[in-house]
């Protein structure tokens, strides 16, 4: 394990800007979010909670070209990779799913993987909880585990720095004079850390009345008639806030554009939320309802994806609870759909 002063990893951040584009979490007010990194800056927060927008964002941008005029070649510059800093644990699992469906799948996407293969992820430990954190209730740690190319661990005068892939073994010793060993007190220092922020988010699950990942088996398909899906989207406004912050979900529109000199393919985010989502050309729609649509949701999240691919596509971030303007919280839903209520 290896320890990295508070000024030394400023110094590492430089460093790395001769290869990366570097962004780091800002705090402005109560809101965090990333930021390109210009140098040291008061308002830098490595540790805390998650920003407010997904990691996703990096990998999958909200409006890309995915292909000019006739052109096989990708329309993307040959821009320097990203390094993003402060990386936490529940967006970490939304590489789980993003792998799943862009890269360790039938089709691959080569712009995903690009970036996948490329840029560096230095994750971070939380260090504080906001209340709509519930991680461990869908089996996520408040502290990376793995997926992360290096880890650090916020201490009083620093980081402790834990490599996770060859990549961030070899940042690491490329700048033996930034890092040295960690000491056993340091160690003990982020294990009481550790179980400190977990026991917190216990309490937000407990307050909130959450329940844990155990009990989400087969809840969608038992509740598939049920008249929670009708009740909970009545104040649903299908603005497609929930999908977008979402750091598991995927779905995209591929658009064409031209003017008179050439054509361009474009890709956007799309939302299951929306009612033209799921129409199709002769213009029928599977989900005409909007409860329809609010259930296509959580049966992909709880249903679909344990089936395909082991795995919950619900990270515990919380995000569609802040972002949604009409309330709608996802931990009691699952908690209507646990009890049948």
């Amino acid at each position: 394990m290896n320890f990295i002063s508070n000024e030394n990893l400023f110094k590492l951040l430089e460093t790395l800007r001769e290869e990366y584009e570097v962004y780091t979490p800002v705090k402005k007010s109560n809101q965090r979010f990333y930021r390109k990194y210009n140098g040291p800056a008061d308002d830098i927060v490595i540790g805390e909670v998650r920003p407010f927008e997904p990691v996703k964002a990096f990998f999958s941008p909200a409006r890309e070209k995915v292909a000019e005029g006739y052109s096989p070649d990708s329309p993307r510059k040959n821009e320097k990779p990203y390094a993003i800093v402060g990386v936490k644990a529940c967006d970490l699992k939304g590489f789980k799913i993003q792998d799943h469906v862009f890269k360790d799948h039938d089709y691959e996407d080569p712009f995903y993987n690009r970036l996948r293969e490329d840029n560096l992820i230095i994750s971070a430990d939380c260090t504080c909880i906001i209340g709509t954190c519930f991680c461990l209730a869908v089996g996520v740690k408040p502290h990376p585990q793995k997926d992360f190319d290096i880890n650090l661990t916020q201490l009083e005068d620093g980081f402790l720095a834990e490599p996770g892939s060859t990549k961030g073994a070899k940042v690491i010793s490329m700048h033996p004079f930034l890092f040295e060993v960690a000491k056993e007190g340091y160690i003990k220092q982020r294990d009481h850390l550790r179980e400190k922020i977990s026991e917190e988010v216990k309490n937000n699950i407990h307050e909130n009345n959450v329940p844990y990942e155990r009990s989400y088996k087969g809840v969608v398909e038992k509740n598939f008639e049920s008249n929670i899906w009708e009740d909970e989207a009545k104040a649903c406004v299908e603005c497609g806030a929930c999908n977008t912050i979402c750091p598991t979900c995927h779905c995209f529109l591929l658009y064409d554009q031209k003017d008179k000199q050439k054509m361009a393919r474009l890709r956007f985010w799309d939302s299951c939320m929306v009612k033209d989502f799921a129409r199709v050309a002769g213009g029928a729609n599977p989900r005409e309802r909007l409860w329809m649509r609010l259930r296509n949701r959580f049966e992909k999240k709880f249903d679909f994806f344990p089936k395909v691919a082991d795995i919950y596509a619900c990270t515990g971030c919380g995000r569609c609870i802040s972002a949604c303007p009409a309330k709608i919280d996802i931990r009691k839903v699952l908690r209507r759909l646990v009890d049948g209520v």
